[in-house]
């Protein structure tokens, strides 16, 4: 099988489309489909971007290997917004949406300027996930420009680092992608938690700990015992 169409089947298999890649890329859409077309090929900087993204080696892509793989470390971010249910109630259908658009719209483009996959949008909370070179570091940025430019006080961002899963998920006509594993559950539980005890801010794991800048001051950090994973975690705040 020639790379082309090892590109091509794995945009498909993780509900790509050729834009999607081609904004985690940096590169032009046109650039996309000539590689998958076998008119020109990716350059090895582009060629080790795909491989960190579908989970793949460089010599799988380029046949020297058959291996394949699917599970691989990334930073999840997962954002809130603490009463959304309540707001939501006392909104125009309307202009909830128009609401959600122009939220949605703005993480998303500051996620793609980080080199993030965008992954799903989920009532009132945005998904996607950091992985290659530094991921944590990206991870970081996003969230703190997001958190700047939103300038939304009841505003939840969450990030958390690991081992994750992505696939397709759903009816074969109709599934997206999707990232599962206890590395998204961790980012949902806490999301859950930044709800019910402080409303707002950014809060994070203390393996993203390590790589944030020295300048910013954390607020706090919290012993939290999460029954579902039956364990303690600590969890840093950032406002």
């Amino acid at each position: 099988m020639d790379l082309g169409i090892k590109i091509r089947r794995l945009r498909e298999k993780h509900g790509f489309k050729q834009i999607n890649l081609a904004n985690a890329l940096q590169v032009t859409t046109q650039a996309v489909s000539k590689w998958e077309k076998g008119a020109s090929y990716p350059d090895i900087k582009s060629l080790t971007k795909i491989a960190i993204l579908f989970n793949v080696s460089t010599d799988f892509l380029l046949g020297i290997t058959d291996k394949e793989e699917h599970i691989f470390d990334a930073t999840v971010l997962l954002t809130g917004i603490t009463g959304f249910a309540k707001r939501s109630l006392q909104m125009k259908p309307q202009d909830l949406v128009q609401y959600l658009n122009a939220m949605f719209f703005t993480l998303t483009e500051i996620t793609l300027k980080n080199d993030g996959i965008p992954v799903k949008y989920i009532g009132d909370g945005f998904l996607a996930f950091f992985s290659g070179p530094e991921h944590k570091k990206r991870a970081i940025n996003t969230a703190l420009s997001s958190k700047a430019t939103l300038n939304q006080r009841e505003l939840i961002i969450v990030l958390n680092t690991g081992p994750i899963y992505l696939g397709l998920i759903g009816h074969p006509e109709y599934a997206s992608k999707d990232i599962i594993g206890d590395t998204v559950n961790r980012a949902f539980l806490i999301r859950t938690w930044a709800e019910e005890n402080l409303k707002s801010g950014i809060f994070f794991t203390d393996e993203i700990k390590d790589n944030l800048d020295k300048k910013l001051n954390i607020s706090c950090e919290f012993r939290v015992y999460l029954e579902l994973l039956s364990k303690e975690l600590t969890i840093n705040h950032l406002t």
